[in-house]
């Protein structure tokens, strides 16, 4: 299953026609964002398939998911420990052979490695946690491996290369890892391709692209 996140940046950010054209370059089965508004809502009109959007407590952004074949029940959502301002929210898409979580992090980095560990205990033995998750060094979740790509996804004040936007399985295969161009955002999308081990047999597990990253 190929899957994208993306952190659209809400204010000044991704267009809904800059969505729809990444989905029809790459092709995912699953794109899953982050700081998305209601203008979002018109997706599947342009790119067709299926569209879930939750904003975040008190806040006109949110995170959504949009998916090329409908998911058997709707994305469940719960609430994380959150601080004093933003509260936040976890999306999880089940798409049968595992579930996926779709997170916006807090920046602060003992309350989001706190997020990390809440996420996890919602999830299934076979399991991906995809999203902006404002870390910075290891994300510490036993039982957990960090597949996405290993460059940069942002540019703190357009200068500090970070890696803030991550994905880790458990009880899955990595096929292939990649950062895409970010476009009009100010964070680039990471691309994966993931599977059940015994799907991922035939073909060889490729690791992470190790290109230089190119912010536009």
């Amino acid at each position: 299953m190929k899957i994208i996140s993306w952190n659209l940046l809400h204010r000044d950010g991704a267009a809904l026609a800059d969505v729809a054209r990444l989905i029809e370059q790459h092709h995912p089965d699953a794109l899953l964002m982050q700081e998305v508004t209601t203008a979002f809502d018109a997706l599947p009109r342009l790119a067709g398939g299926f569209y879930s959007q939750t904003p975040l407590p008190g806040r006109r952004h949110g995170l959504a998911v949009w998916t090329r074949q409908p998911t058997a029940k709707p994305p469940g959502i719960f609430p994380l420990p959150s601080g004093a301002v933003v509260h936040r929210i976890c999306q999880i898409v089940d798409f049968g052979p595992f579930s996926a979580a779709n997170v916006h992090l807090s920046q602060g980095q003992l309350l989001n490695r706190r997020q990390l560990r809440s996420v996890v205990g919602h999830l299934p033995l076979h399991a991906a946690v995809l999203g902006d998750y404002n870390l910075v060094g290891p994300p510490l979740v036993p039982g957990f491996r960090d597949v996405g790509p290993r460059h940069a996804t942002h540019r703190m004040s357009d200068l500090v290369p970070l890696r803030l936007d991550r994905c880790l399985i458990r009880g899955l295969v990595c096929l292939k890892a990649d950062v895409l161009d970010r476009g009009t955002s100010d964070h680039r999308p990471i691309m994966v391709e993931l599977a059940a081990p015994g799907e991922g047999a035939g073909h060889p597990i490729r690791r992470p692209l190790m290109r230089r990253p190119l912010f536009r």
